[in-house]
C-alpha cells in the first residue's frame, strides 16, 4: 500500500528542514475531490440523461465540463447498504450490511424494526476499513455531511468532520481534501412531506412510464420530485459557487451521483435498472473529457478505490472494487456489475442479480412473495396508495399490474437493449437458453466467491458476531512508553488507533510514536466492535 505522508515521515534520509519541505510539497500536490449525493434519484429525470421536462443549470454545467457515465449503479437499490459499499469498497453481501437497516445511529442503539432484530454493526471481514482513514493517513482533510447511514457503527479514523457543519474551509491552509455532501431534499419521503408545496413543472406534462397508471395522483408525485429536484440543483449550485470562489473548482474532481434509484415503487428497493441506475457525472481537473458520455460498467464499490487511485493510493487488497482511474487504474475493466436485495425494515426477501450492458438475470429466492412488498414506510406515498386501490379494483394495466402480483418467478431475464424499461420477462423464452445459462452461471460463482451471507439467517449471523446479545468490546490497547515518545500497538492486525490531544473534539488516526510531552487520550477501533477502553496520558 503507497502511503505517500507515512513514508516520507518515516524516511531518515533527509534533515528535518528537507523533511518538512518534501512533505509540504507533497501535500499541496495532492488532488481535492469532492462528492455532491443526491439520494434516491434515477437518471430519467435529468436534461443531461435526455429528460426535457425542467432545465437544472448547475447539473447540466457541471455535466458540460465533465463525463456523464451511463452505467453507473448501486450494488443495493437502497440506500444504508448501499452506502456500506460506497465507504468500504465491499458488496454489503460480504460486509454482512446487506439487509435495511442493521444499525441505526438514529434509533439510539434501537432499531427501527419489529422482529426481535436488536441495531448491531456486522462484524467485517478482517481488513475491512472505512476508505477515508486511508486519506487521512496521508495528509488528506476529509469532511462528510450531514448523513452517514453506513449501516455499521463509523470508524472515529474516518472523518476530519462528520456533521452538518462540515466544509473544506475548515481545514488547514494548503491541505487536501475530500468532502462529501449529501442533499435530502429529493429523498423518497419529500414525495410526501412536500406535496402541498410549490410544484415547478405541470403535471400535465410529464410522461408516465408504462409500469404506473396515468392518473392525477401518480402525476402529482412525479411533479413533486422534480421539483424537488429544482432545490436540489440549488443546492448543489451554492457548493459549487463556493469552489469558484475558493479558486478550486477549475483543478478539482468533483463527483455528482444518486445513491440508488429513485424514490417511487418499482424504483427504490427493486433491482430493475429504476432502482439501480444512478445519475454520474465526474468533472476532472482541467475539465478534461467534458461534454463527453463514458458507458463503462460502474458501481458504488469502484467508488472507494478509485478516489484512492486518484490520491496515489494503492487500494488494499481486501476491497472489492477496481479504481477505473488514477494511478492504479485497473487494466481490466468490468464486464458486470452484481446486485442484491435482502430484508426491508421487517419484511424478508431476498433477491441477486447479474447486469452487463446488454443483460440482466435475476434470481428470486422467495417466489411466494409479490414485489411489491408491504413496507410501512413507502405505504405513505400517494402512488404506492394508487397502486393499491386500482389493483384491488382490478383496474390497473397489465404491464402496471405485473409488480402487484402477489408472486414472481424464479428467474427473470432482461435485454435491455430491446426493453431498457424491463416489461418482458424472456426467462422462458428458447433463443436466450445459452445467455442465461451463461448469467446464472457467473451469479452462482459470484455468490460463492464472494461468501454471500444472504444465505445464512440473520439471527444466527448474529449469534455468530455478538456476545450475549451486544457487540463485542475491542479490548487490548496497549502503551509502550520508550526515549521521549509513547508508542501505541493493538493484537488485532487490523485495529485502527485514533487518539486526540485532551479537550480536543477531533480524534487523528496514529501511524507514529507520539511525544511525551503531549497529553492525549486514545483508543482502538474496528467495525463491528464497541471501541477499546480509553487510554490517557499526561
Amino acid at each position: 500500500m503507497k502511503l505517500i505522508l507515512l513514508s516520507i515521515l518515516l524516511t531518515l534520509s533527509f534533515s528535518c528542514k528537507d523533511k518538512a519541505e518534501n512533505i509540504n510539497q507533497n501535500i499541496q500536490s495532492l488532488p481535492n475531490i469532492i462528492w455532491l449525493v443526491a439520494e434516491d434519484q434515477s437518471p430519467d429525470w435529468f436534461p443531461m440523461y435526455g429528460d426535457s421536462i425542467q432545465s437544472l443549470p448547475n447539473l447540466e454545467s457541471l455535466s458540460h465540463d465533465g463525463v456523464v457515465f451511463t452505467n453507473a449503479v448501486a450494488p443495493v437499490p437502497v440506500c444504508a447498504p448501499a452506502r456500506s459499499a460506497i465507504i468500504t469498497g465491499m458488496y454489503p453481501t460480504t460486509l454482512g450490511t446487506h439487509n435495511m437497516r442493521t444499525y441505526n445511529a438514529y434509533a439510539k442503539g434501537q432499531n427501527e424494526i419489529s422482529i426481535g432484530i436488536p441495531s448491531y454493526s456486522p462484524l467485517v471481514p478482517d481488513g475491512v476499513k472505512m476508505f477515508t482513514e486511508y486519506l487521512r493517513i496521508n495528509g488528506y482533510y476529509t469532511s462528510n455531511g450531514p448523513k452517514e447511514d453506513y449501516n455499521f457503527e463509523k470508524s472515529e479514523a474516518a472523518w476530519s468532520d462528520s456533521s452538518k457543519e462540515h466544509h473544506w474551509r475548515n481545514r488547514e491552509s494548503g491541505q487536501p481534501f475530500f468532502s462529501v455532501f449529501n442533499f435530502s431534499v429529493c429523498h423518497e419521503s419529500q414525495v410526501w412531506a412536500r406535496t402541498n408545496d410549490t410544484l415547478y413543472v405541470n403535471p400535465e406534462e410529464i410522461k408516465v412510464p408504462p409500469y404506473f397508471p396515468d392518473t392525477d395522483v401518480v402525476r402529482h408525485d412525479m411533479a413533486v420530485n422534480y421539483s424537488n429536484l429544482k432545490r436540489l440543483d440549488n443546492q448543489i449550485g451554492k457548493i459549487l459557487n463556493q469552489l469558484k470562489s475558493d479558486g478550486l473548482y477549475e483543478n478539482s474532481y468533483i463527483f455528482f451521483y444518486g445513491d440508488h434509484g429513485g424514490p417511487f415503487p418499482r424504483y427504490k428497493r427493486a433491482l430493475f435498472d429504476t432502482g439501480l441506475k444512478v445519475p454520474m457525472v465526474i468533472k476532472f481537473p482541467a475539465n478534461k473529457g467534458a461534454g463527453t458520455v463514458d458507458d463503462r460498467m460502474f458501481s458504488f464499490i469502484d467508488l472507494a478505490p478509485t478516489v484512492l487511485s486518484l490520491a496515489g493510493i494503492e487500494p488494499p487488497r481486501v476491497i472489492q472494487g477496481v479504481a477505473q482511474f488514477g494511478a492504479f487504474e485497473t487494466k481490466n475493466k468490468p464486464k458486470v456489475t452484481f446486485h442484491s436485495s435482502d430484508r426491508f425494515d421487517a419484511v424478508y426477501d431476498r433477491l441477486r442479480a447479474v447486469r452487463s450492458s446488454r443483460f440482466k438475470y435475476i434470481k428470486n429466492f422467495n417466489t411466494n412473495l409479490s414485489r411489491a412488498l408491504p413496507i410501512a414506510y413507502r405505504e405513505q406515498m400517494g402512488i404506492m396508495k394508487e397502486l393499491r386501490s386500482l389493483d384491488s379494483a382490478n383496474q390497473l394495466t397489465e404491464i402496471a399490474s405485473t409488480w402487484m402480483q402477489p408472486d414472481k418467478p424464479n428467474e427473470e431475464f432482461y435485454d435491455l437493449e430491446k426493453d431498457p424499461k424491463e416489461l418482458h420477462n424472456l426467462s422462458k423464452v428458447p433463443e436466450y437458453k445459452d445467455s442465461i445459462d451463461y448469467y446464472r452461471d457467473i451469479l452462482n460463482q459470484w455468490i460463492q466467491e464472494t461468501k454471500d451471507l444472504g444465505e445464512v439467517e440473520e439471527k444466527v449471523l448474529l449469534h455468530n458476531w455478538l456476545v450475549d446479545g451486544k457487540q463485542p468490546k475491542l479490548n487490548g490497547l496497549q502503551l509502550q512508553e520508550k526515549d521521549n515518545s509513547i508508542k501505541l500497538f493493538h493484537s488485532k492486525a487490523d485495529a485502527t488507533i485514533v487518539w486526540r490531544k485532551l479537550k480536543d473534539s477531533v480524534w487523528n488516526v496514529y501511524y507514529e510514536p507520539l511525544s511525551k510531552d503531549i497529553s492525549f487520550e486514545a483508543k482502538a477501533e474496528r467495525i463491528g466492535y464497541h471501541h477499546s477502553d480509553v487510554i490517557i496520558w499526561q
